[in-house]
């Protein structure tokens, strides 16, 4: 997994790449403009931080989440390489919001207002969702946060478990993708069954904001 970003106002030049959740603890290696950091119980990378990243990738236009090609990947871990590091990125070039569609929608064992979602985000990949919203239902449209998304307020969506039961992504709402003028309240953004938006498909966020367009 490889989620990017870029925030030049508040970070620099410099480019966050994240490999695996916080942990407890943390320890960092910096070699020439990267640093390393990793889980010393175990040694596993977190993520890196490259500095002066215009310098090897050149100008990045895009702030916030960066989706980097193959390509650039590829001149990264060939840095990581020459410095001592692992290459040990691997390129993620497919969208991680996606069009759902809620199968089922059963009552949490453990939870008077959470329900366990199975929703398809593919033609043949499924995946448990938990979710607290207060219109969730079986037969819906939807739109997933698949893990390794990175929400528009830097939320990153990992593998989780809420009161026992596993949460393999999240159902979102329209406040939570920042849609313009989506309403500012809990719920899940039921898409419309038209046509316009196909289960599996990535989420396509300026056809989304057209669903809350002021007349």
């Amino acid at each position: 997994m490889l989620i990017s970003s870029y925030n030049p106002t508040e970070l620099g030049d410099v480019l966050v790449c994240i490999l695996n959740p916080d942990t407890e603890t943390q320890s960092v290696a910096t070699k020439e403009n990267v640093t390393r950091i990793y889980d010393p119980k175990t040694n596993n990378t977190l993520g890196f931080n490259f500095k002066a990243i215009s310098e090897l990738l050149g100008n990045l236009k895009t702030r916030g989440q960066v989706f980097l090609t193959v390509a650039q990947v590829e001149k990264l871990n060939a840095y990581l390489k020459s410095v001592g590091f692992d290459p040990e990125l691997k390129a993620d070039t497919k969208s991680k919001f996606i069009v759902g569609f809620v199968e089922t929608a059963e009552p949490h064992p453990d939870s008077d207002h959470l329900l366990v979602t199975q929703t398809l985000v593919d033609h043949d990949e499924k995946v448990q969702i938990v979710s607290g919203s207060p219109n969730m239902k079986s037969q819906i449209k939807v739109v997933v946060a698949k893990v390794g998304a990175m929400m528009p307020d830097g939320l990153i969506i990992w593998p989780g478990s809420l009161r026992g039961v596993d949460s393999f992504g999240m159902i979102c709402s329209g406040r939570e993708l920042h849609l313009p003028n989506a309403p500012q309240k809990k719920g899940a953004l039921i898409l419309p069954d038209n046509g316009e938006f196909k289960v599996g498909a990535p989420f396509d966020f300026s056809q989304g904001a057209k669903l809350f367009k002021t007349k």
